[in-house]
C-alpha cells in the first residue's frame, strides 16, 4: 500500500492561492528582472499563456508530494518469536585441556568435546537470544545476548585455554551474568554454566553470586565436565587416576537446585549431549508477535518529474530568436 511519512505537509498545497499579489510603488528602486519576465508570460504566445499556469501548479503539487516522503509498504513479515534470554558461561581454566573425554576415534580434550556438542546446541536455539561469557582467572563477556547465533558460535570456536588465565572464577561468571541479564525485562533468564573444577579465583564467591542470581530471577543449569577414570602413563607403568577430583559437584548442584535449574554430569561426549534437553524443559517467554513491513521510498519519482517539468517550462520561456540573434 502507498503511505506518506509526513501527510500533514499536504496542507501546504493551497498555499500559492493564499498569497496575494503586491504591487510595488511607482519609482521603486527594487527591480527583479526574472519575476518581471515571468509576469510577462503569455505575451509571446497564447499557447504558452494557457499552459504555463497548469505546469506551475503541477510542479508545486509534485514538490509538496515529495516533501511528504511517499513510500510503498509491502506485506507484513513476521519476525522469529523470541524465546529465552540464554547466557552460556564456559570454563577456560587449564584443566579444560585434559584429554579425558573418550570417543570412538580416541580421547579428546574437555574443551574440544564441549565445542563439538555446543555447536549443534547453539544452532538449534532459533528464537532465543544467546550470549557467551568466558571465565578462568576472571570472567568477561565475549558476546552480548544476540539472535546472531553464527557470531556466538564463531567466538566459541576461537576460544582457547589460557585466554583469561588458568584458574576458575565461578562466582565472577555468575556475577557478570546477573549484571548483563538485569538489563533485560524478560521473565525467563537462563544461565548454563559449564565447568570442570572448583572456584579458586575471583573477587566474588559463588554463594554470594548465587544470592544475586536468585534475586534477579535467573535459573542456573550447571554441567560438570570430566571423566572419573583415566589411564596415565608414568615411569613405573600405567596407573588409573581420577582427573575430576577437583570438580566441586556439591557447589554446582547447589547453584542449580536453589535457582530452579538442574545439574548434569558429563563424563564423556555422549553424556555431554544431555545439554540438548535443557531448554526443552523451560517455558518460553510469552511475548506478542512482532512483525515489520518492508518499505521502499518513492520520493525520487515525483521529485524527478517536478524537475523535468521545471526544465520544460524554462525552455518554453526562452526567447530563442533573441538568443540566435545575439549568437550571430
Amino acid at each position: 500500500m502507498l503511505d506518506l511519512a509526513y501527510p500533514w505537509l499536504l496542507l501546504a498545497l493551497p498555499l500559492p492561492l493564499l498569497l496575494k499579489k503586491k504591487r510595488l510603488p511607482v519609482g521603486s528602486a527594487l527591480n527583479l528582472p526574472a519575476l518581471a519576465k515571468l509576469g510577462r508570460l503569455g505575451e509571446t504566445g497564447t499557447e504558452l499563456k494557457s499552459i504555463a499556469p497548469y505546469l506551475a501548479a503541477l510542479i508545486w503539487v509534485l514538490l509538496v508530494l515529495s516533501a511528504t516522503q511517499p513510500r510503498w509498504l509491502d506485506e507484513p513479515v513476521s519476525l522469529p518469536q523470541p524465546g529465552r534470554e540464554l547466557m552460556l558461561a564456559i570454563d577456560l581454566s587449564g584443566s579444560m585441556n585434559i584429554p579425558d573425554m573418550a570417543q570412538q576415534m580416541g580421547n579428546i580434550t574437555r574443551l574440544e568435546a564441549m565445542k563439538t556438542v555446543l555447536r549443534d546446541f547453539i544452532a538449534a536455539r532459533q528464537g532465543d537470544r544467546v550470549g557467551l561469557i568466558l571465565f578462568a582467572d576472571a570472567a568477561y563477556q565475549q558476546t552480548p545476548l544476540t539472535f546472531d547465533l553464527a557470531t556466538v558460535q564463531r567466538f566459541l570456536d576461537e576460544s582457547v585455554i589460557g585466554l583469561v588465565g588458568q584458574r576458575t572464577a565461578i562466582g565472577e561468571a555468575i556475577g557478570l551474568t546477573v549484571k548483563r541479564l538485569n538489563s533485560y525485562a524478560a521473565s525467563n533468564k537462563v544461565l548454563i554454566l559449564l565447568s570442570d573444577g572448583a572456584n579458586n579465583a575471583g573477587d566474588i564467591q559463588p554463594l554470594e553470586a548465587l544470592q544475586l542470581a536468585k534475586a534477579a530471577g535467573i535459573k542456573i543449569y550447571t554441567v560438570g565436565l570430566g571423566a572419573e577414570q583415566m589411564v596415565q602413563q608414568s615411569m613405573f607403568g600405567q596407573r588409573v587416576i581420577n582427573p575430576s577430583q577437583d570438580l566441586d559437584e556439591p557447589l554446582l548442584i547447589k547453584l542449580a537446585e536453589e535457582t530452579g535449574g538442574r545439574y548434569f554430569r558429563a563424563r564423556n561426549p555422549q553424556e555431554l549431549k544431555a545439554i540438548y534437553t535443557l531448554l526443552d524443559e523451560l517455558e518460553p517467554i510469552e511475548r506478542e508477535e512482532m512483525t515489520f513491513r518492508p518499505q521502499r521510498s518513492l520520493l525520487h519519482w515525483p521529485l524527478a518529474l517536478a524537475l523535468l517539468l521545471s526544465f520544460l517550462l524554462a525552455l518554453r520561456q526562452i526567447n530563442w530568436a533573441g538568443v540566435l540573434k545575439n549568437a550571430r
